[in-house]
């Protein structure tokens, strides 16, 4: 009888009852992978932020796991490339970072609507959005009980019809926000609705102009007041497209992220990606002309073909409508994707790189030698959009910080 070290040959092989390391945690990269250049986000912080000078503060925007690249590690980073404060989501954004030890200010960007949300984020020492005088009045309860001052940022609508007080509302909701004896409300600020889609355009021809104009007009309404606010309007696009968007601080997403936030979007500034999809061949097949190929058959082979299959899917964050749509890189050549892209898994046509074995690793998005796919390529054929691809994957994906 053949020993198993014969049959296996060059094959690792473990005894039951073995116990290793390896074996009780296994290795993060075994199937599938987000790895995460922490120091590509802390040079696009550095750029970023030697970018809008040393009068405008940059807020690193972190929410939804800091798109998806894990928002501890970018938020790290970040404050080490010289980021001023951090932009989340929700509350439970906020305390998770809070609980990591991120002790810098914290602006929740969403809405909180009663007591028990906004007595969370005073504990945490969070600064919540305003939009109306209700919820100031909520928070100065909730300071007033506790002999202390809660801080507040305002936000106005000037265009996004979404979070907001209307702009001619400003000057007296300020009126009445300063009564409260126990708020203090340090920052107001809008939101831009269209400026990637602006960048191109003459300025004063633009919507972003006109939300420009909307916030200047609701900040000078206020007088001497709002010289003692944080003003910013600024998101990424706002940010590289034109200075007089900065005001006092920007509020910086993608390009954080190392993404401009349009395809022909113009600049010198060295922003680098920070994260690439990697994921392992698992098998090999060599299969005959007209066979068809994963669920409903959408491919079928038109010649003598050899395939490999691959360890991630949709349930992964690999987005369905990208079935037979896409490549990926393998040693640094471009292999087809072939039929539909499944939970867990997809199907390359290797025939052009007959020497792929099982194990190798497969480069979805980022680079792989001098070649690369960035988020814009797989939002361009879903019709999607760069920041739903990037916040896309799922948490099954470890996340390799290198």
């Amino acid at each position: 009888m053949k020993s198993m070290s014969n049959i296996f040959k060059g094959e690792a092989f473990f005894t039951f009852g073995e116990t290793t390391k390896s074996v009780i945690n296994p290795d993060p990269c075994n199937r599938a992978w987000v790895e995460v250049d922490s120091k590509a986000i802390e040079n696009n912080s550095l750029v970023l932020k030697n970018f809008v000078g040393e009068h405008c503060s940059l807020m690193a925007v972190v929410k939804a796991d800091g798109y998806g690249h894990g928002a501890e590690t970018v938020a790290r980073a970040a404050l080490l490339g010289g980021a001023d404060s951090l932009g989340v989501a929700t509350l439970e954004e906020g305390i998770e970072l809070r609980k990591n030890n991120f002790d810098c200010q914290i602006l929740i960007l969403g809405n909180l609507i009663n007591s028990e949300e906004l007595y969370s984020a005073f504990y945490w020492d969070l600064i919540p959005t305003i939009s109306g005088i209700r919820e100031a009045i909520i928070c100065n309860n909730i300071a007033e009980n506790n002999n202390k001052k809660y801080v507040i940022h305002l936000k106005v609508d000037t265009g996004m019809t979404r979070l907001g007080c209307n702009c001619d509302e400003v000057k007296e909701l300020v009126s009445k926000i300063d009564y409260l004896e126990n708020i203090s409300l340090k920052g107001i600020y809008s939101h831009l609705a269209i400026a990637d889609l602006d960048h191109g355009k003459k300025i004063g021809h633009s919507y972003t102009n006109i939300q420009f104009n909307k916030f200047q007009k609701a900040l000078n309404n206020l007088g001497a007041r709002k010289e003692f606010l944080c003003k910013h309007l600024a998101n990424s696009a706002g940010t590289l497209s034109d200075s007089r968007l900065h005001f006092d601080m920007v509020r910086v997403g993608l390009s954080l992220y190392g993404y401009y936030p349009a395809n022909d979007f113009e600049s010198n500034l060295n922003l680098k990606p920070a994260l690439k999809v990697k994921a392992r061949v698992t098998l090999i097949r060599n299969v005959k002309k007209g066979i068809g190929v994963g669920y409903g058959h959408l491919f079928k082979t038109q010649r003598k073909s050899k395939l490999a299959v691959v360890a991630i899917g949709y349930a992964d964050g690999v987005n369905r409508a990208l079935s037979g749509k896409i490549s990926a890189l393998i040693d640094g050549a471009l292999v087809p994707q072939v039929g539909a892209i499944a939970m867990d898994q997809m199907v390359f046509d290797i025939t052009e790189k007959p020497d792929i074995k099982i194990g190798q690793v497969v480069t979805l998005l980022g680079n792989d030698g001098e070649m690369s796919i960035s988020p814009h390529m797989w939002s361009d054929l879903s019709g999607s959009i760069p920041w739903e691809v990037l916040c896309g994957f799922r948490n099954r994906l470890p996340r390799v910080v290198t």
